[in-house]
């Protein structure tokens, strides 16, 4: 059984950058295409990005586009999102979910059989 665990959360001041850490166990991801959501206060969660399963294609949110990126380390099991250039309305909980196997990325994030815990980013002065 896949198993996703997400860290790397905390509180940034706006400008600033963190990486978080989606490391998977259980299951190989080579064969899952992995999102990034997100959920503010009050809002319903939100796709940010993802990475399909063979690392070749990505696909971003409008808002987080050019300040955020996606990457996958095979070795290590592991997606990475960089987070650039932080706004305050980037402050949510932030969750990878896995699709597959064999599945491209879809937005819905009903699709996604297997989530992390997630990991709080907080963007404030």
């Amino acid at each position: 059984q896949l198993q996703l665990v997400e860290s790397g959360g905390g509180l940034v001041q706006p400008g600033g950058s963190l990486i978080l850490s989606c490391v998977a166990s259980g299951s190989t991801l080579d064969y899952y295409s992995i999102g990034w959501f997100r959920q503010a206060p009050g809002k319903e969660r939100e796709g940010v990005v993802c990475i399909s399963a063979s690392g070749h294609s990505t696909f971003y949110a409008d808002p987080v586009k050019g300040r955020f990126t996606i990457s996958r380390d095979k070795a290590k099991n592991t997606v990475y999102l960089q987070m650039n250039s932080l706004k305050p309305e980037d402050t949510a909980v932030y969750s990878c979910a896995a699709i597959g196997p064999f599945r491209q990325c879809v937005s819905t994030e009903r699709e996604y059989p297997y989530w992390g815990q997630g990991t709080q980013v907080t963007v404030s002065s």
